[in-house]
């Protein structure tokens, strides 16, 4: 038995790395499209995802109705969903891909932040003190002064990681509200394309069909990192495996040094090191605390 759990645990591991490449892909599909509207590029990456969700509903034949009283909670993690995937395509298109990744990555510590105001969920000392570390971090990415060039796109994208980690709460919440994951999904991914309707109907910027194949490349490698990720986290629990997920820093560092010649400073590297020795300093705590407290899981 417990080798089983083992095994599963080795599944969930590799799932989530491979999901970690995925949306390593996706930014960089996004910034190989080109100069095009961030607008224009969430629609075409949540387009594919809506048609996915779709699919697995239908496949499962279950039901595309959300459950009574989870309205408002699925509207406002649309809402900041798609708000956060805007910013985020936004600091890709004008940063450094692996800046834009540890900032989106930022997330996971906006979620301990939203949970404790509004899930009344405790915060513990260790925890905040990840948090400000973490958030000490991003400066040394977004290096703010005056000179910067990068400080608009990089403020950005620590908004996007900030959007996201509002709506993973949402997520969050709906979940213990029984409400179906797909059903979530489906409703993200159709609430950003018809907000993103007007800006493509009156700016839209015409494509090249390489284009257009990459902005499909980016919504193809969403939906496989979203799956994977779903599947990761099924397998085993998100305090066992969530460190995993910071390999998309390693692997953006790669894709952005390879195919696109970046090679990030002194500074931006000391934020990586800042933000993932957190992440591990929290997953170690959390596995910890766990056993401390085997009631927890």
């Amino acid at each position: 038995m417990e080798k089983k759990g083992i095994d599963k645990r080795k599944q969930a591991i590799a799932l989530i790395v491979l999901s970690a490449f995925c949306f390593t892909m996706m930014n960089f599909c996004v910034r190989a499209s080109g100069d095009l509207p961030s607008m224009q590029k969430s629609f075409f990456r949540n387009f594919v995802a809506m048609f996915f969700a779709l699919g697995v509903l239908l496949k499962n034949k279950q039901s595309l109705k959300w459950k009574k009283g989870n309205l408002k909670w699925l509207l406002l993690r649309a809402f900041l969903g798609s708000l956060g995937i805007v910013c985020n395509f936004y600091a890709i298109d004008h940063i450094p891909l692996a800046n834009a990744s540890i900032l989106n990555k930022m997330s996971p510590f906006f979620v301990i932040i939203f949970s404790f105001f509004i899930l009344k969920e405790k915060l513990k000392f260790w925890q905040g003190f990840a948090v400000f570390i973490a958030f000490i971090g991003t400066l040394f990415i977004i290096k703010p002064s005056v000179t910067n060039i990068d400080l608009i796109p990089s403020a950005i994208g620590l908004f996007g990681g900030m959007c996201a980690g509002f709506a993973y709460t949402m997520v969050r919440l709906l979940g213990t509200k029984g409400e179906n994951g797909a059903v979530i999904v489906l409703f993200f991914s159709t609430f950003s394309c018809i907000s993103m309707l007007p800006f493509l109907i009156f700016d839209f910027h015409p494509m090249q069909w390489q284009q257009l194949l990459f902005l499909l490349g980016a919504g193809v490698s969403a939906a496989g990192g979203q799956f994977s990720i779903t599947a990761a986290y099924c397998r085993a629990p998100a305090r066992e495996i969530s460190v995993y997920d910071y390999s998309q820093i390693i692997f953006a560092t790669i894709v952005g040094f390879v195919f696109l010649g970046e090679i990030p400073d002194m500074y931006s590297f000391i934020g990586y090191i800042t933000i993932c020795s957190m992440a591990v300093f929290m997953y170690i705590y959390n596995n910890r605390s766990d056993k401390e407290n085997p009631k927890v899981k």
